[in-house]
């Protein structure tokens, strides 16, 4: 095969459809799905590519500094696309130091994996490092976060991802690693398991329970639907320039009072309930420590460089969104009750 690309992350939420998405488009690829399989990451997530001929998964931490260098051996790594990550900022308000070991001390096993696979050729294998716009810090009047915004995280999960990010960038310097990296906004879409607002709030109005809301819900993010992520992926790692970094955003603007208020509003309609039922589940909460304000992506460079926008308004990837969490009850019960362990260990007889 053409390449051996590892996907860090893969049976996660943005894993798995970057996963469907280069097993399907290309075949010649041999696609190497590597994941610690910890709460949000799900094989069931990717049941419609498990059976392909250039499929492999491997169960593993990038903790593991061994399981990687035997991983790179087996599989003859070509490249890597790194998206496992911690990523939820309350669990990193809560253990930090969860954040410090998997966001960098396994970016760095991950980077000396490589650079010892690829010894002498560092400049001919790609090592692609997806990251988030948070590591920017918070927007509070007006303008948009650039390539060239300074870093100024603000949390444990942010500073984390920072961190590595400077990693990677380091390794490009001083080893002539040959790398890129690419920041995105908040994504959304199926698959997504539900601690993040959107499938929390679908899950909690499908059964009548509160809606917490930080504050006022006056934080602001940028929404970007996951496959519209994807294929911007797919893009920078074809045609990306080495040593850049490309920012992936939506165009698309909401306070989070506003999107929960959406949801109910089209969960009510797809529920056939009275009008204004879901909204009085709203509960405003005490908000959370050091709560960015705004985040909002200028994703003109990909755009006008590599020809990436996104291909859906928000309305529509809402519906499709919320459509896909109600056809897939199952998979939302298991990701919700950990039955889903069970499958593991049936498909890959897991401990």
């Amino acid at each position: 095969m053409s390449k051996s690309i590892l996907i860090t992350g893969g049976a996660g939420f943005i894993g798995c459809h970057v996963i469907q998405l280069f097993v399907t488009n290309y075949p010649e690829y041999k696609i190497v799905n590597l994941d610690a399989l910890t709460y949000a990451g799900n094989l069931e997530n990717l049941k419609s590519v498990e059976g392909a001929q250039n499929y492999s998964f491997e169960k593993a931490d990038i903790q593991e500094a061994e399981a990687l260098d035997v991983i790179f051996a087996k599989h003859q790594i070509t490249d890597v696309i790194h998206l496992a990550a911690e990523s939820h900022v309350d669990r990193s308000i809560s253990d930090p130091l969860a954040f410090v070991k998997t966001n960098v001390f396994g970016t760095v096993n991950l980077l000396n994996a490589a650079k010892k696979a690829w010894a002498g050729e560092l400049d001919q294998h790609l090592f692609y490092h997806v990251s988030t716009d948070e590591v920017y810090g918070s927007l509070h009047d007006g303008g948009f976060f650039l390539e060239t915004t300074a870093y100024d995280p603000q949390s444990p999960y942010s500073a984390s991802k920072a961190a590595s990010d400077h990693f990677v960038r380091a390794y490009a310097n001083t080893y002539k690693m040959k790398i890129v990296v690419s920041n995105c906004s908040n994504n959304y879409g199926p698959n997504q398991f539900p601690e993040k607002l959107i499938p929390l709030c679908i899950n909690n109005i499908k059964n009548m329970k509160q809606l917490p809301v930080y504050g006022k819900g006056e934080n602001v993010r940028d929404w970007l639907f996951v496959k519209d992520h994807a294929r911007a992926i797919d893009i920078v790692f074809h045609k990306g320039k080495a040593g850049e970094t490309y920012n992936i955003g939506g165009f698309n603007e909401w306070k989070n009072i506003d999107i929960v208020r959406l949801l109910c509003q089209k969960m009510d309609e797809k529920l056939g309930r009275e009008a204004g039922t879901s909204e009085k589940l709203i509960t405003f909460v005490q908000d959370r420590a050091g709560h960015d304000h705004r985040y909002a992506i200028d994703a003109s460079k990909i755009q006008k460089e590599l020809g990436w926008e996104p291909s859906l308004q928000f309305d529509e990837g809402i519906d499709i969104t919320i459509d896909w969490y109600l056809a897939n009850e199952e998979w939302l019960d298991h990701v919700t009750s950990g039955a889903y362990q069970e499958y593991y260990k049936e498909l890959y007889r897991t401990d």
